[in-house]
């Protein structure tokens, strides 16, 4: 992907969601076209943890039934370590199953949250940039 760029309205509504759903995990999908968001498809994290998430699936399957029927696709899966690091765990990066997609991962900071982005793919790590545009 050449650039990606979230609309600062879908950072607002990850935010809130990664937010209001600490201490635990938070996570969902990001759906868009042309490396730009279009919507956030925010999904249960069926296991209810604070240290990993698992999306719930039915959630999960009707949001690519409607990025398909919509013509987008999918751009960033985004969770949140509520107790950081603000990078991807091991576990992330074991079962990351979507190679070229982009991992946001959230972390409360002094600030507030932060929102980092990675592509994870054949074990490595590489962390990646986004731009943020107005509506």
């Amino acid at each position: 992907m050449a650039q990606f760029v979230l609309l600062a309205g879908h950072i607002g509504a990850m935010q809130s969601h990664v937010a209001a759903e600490a201490p635990l995990e938070a996570c969902g999908l990001v759906a868009g076209k042309d490396g730009r968001s279009a919507h956030i498809f925010p999904i249960d994290n069926e296991e209810a943890s604070r240290t990993h998430f698992r999306m719930d699936a039915r959630q999960q399957y009707e949001a690519f039934v409607h990025m398909e029927r919509s013509g987008w696709e999918l751009l960033a899966i985004y969770h949140s370590h509520p107790n950081g690091p603000a990078r991807p765990s091991k576990t992330d990066l074991a079962e990351a199953a979507y190679p070229g997609v982009v991992q946001l991962i959230w972390s409360p900071q002094t600030n507030g949250w932060d929102c980092r982005a990675f592509f994870l793919d054949g074990g490595q790590i590489v962390p990646t940039e986004f731009q943020v545009a107005s509506e």
